[in-house]
């Protein structure tokens, strides 16, 4: 049967009366179809405060005694604090697409020399100290649809489910880019409160129209494939 939402297959339902099955319905399985998400026993209490607090500040985090971070969905900003006086050749970065390494001249350790946990474009980005006192690092992400939650893969972690992307960089983006990054902000918070996704919520839709068209089946122990 096509209707306005599009074509669609039913397979493995129970009709209470005997109709022919269109080769056109949902794709469904005998199974029981959620109809909530499962509640706690009682007495219990659910513990939201993992996804209750503010968003990390500038989406990135603090790494002691290595760097201050923050985060766009295409790039990274690493600020590192230097002696008062520092020149350009008294450091050294490097950064190619897996690694990230910064040196102090006359320091017997490395400020950092580390595996990052996602790849970058090396070309495509770049170092500068300012004011003599202030490394600044702008990495690259070779993919600029994801929140990293570290920068190397010995620091800590930010839950990335708490980021938020400012307005005005949502904004600067392309119409489809913007919608793909909306889409995807929306379906990391459904997923967190254990409700369906958008794709998932669509098929639902089609199935409840499917259902007050066709009254007779039984649809009780029917879910979405």
């Amino acid at each position: 049967m096509d209707t306005a939402s599009g074509a669609f297959d039913i397979s493995d339902t129970t009709a209470t009366s005997n109709v022919k099955k269109s080769s056109q319905e949902p794709n469904v399985e005998t199974e029981s179809l959620p109809h909530s998400t499962e509640s706690k026993a009682d007495g219990e209490i659910e513990d939201d405060d993992e996804d209750s607090g503010p968003p990390p500040p500038g989406n990135g985090g603090h790494v002691p005694g290595k760097y201050i971070w923050t985060q766009t969905l295409s790039e990274l900003d690493l600020s590192v604090d230097l002696p008062a006086g520092t020149r350009g050749r008294d450091v050294t970065v490097n950064f190619t697409k897996g690694r990230l390494i910064i040196k102090l001249r006359g320091a017997s350790d490395p400020i950092c020399d580390d595996k990052l946990s996602h790849s970058v474009l090396p070309d495509d980005s770049t170092w500068t100290i300012e004011d003599g006192k202030k490394l600044c690092i702008q990495l690259q992400k070779k993919n600029g649809m994801e929140w990293w939650d570290k920068v190397c893969v010995s620091d800590p972690g930010i839950d990335v489910k708490k980021v938020r992307p400012e307005n005005s960089k949502l904004s600067d983006l392309d119409g489809d880019t913007r919608q793909t990054v909306e889409k995807m902000m929306y379906d990391q918070r459904q997923k967190a409160i254990g409700l369906p996704s958008s794709d998932e919520q669509k098929k639902l839709d089609i199935l409840e129209k499917f259902k007050k068209q066709h009254p007779e089946m039984d649809f009780s122990n029917t879910k979405i494939s």
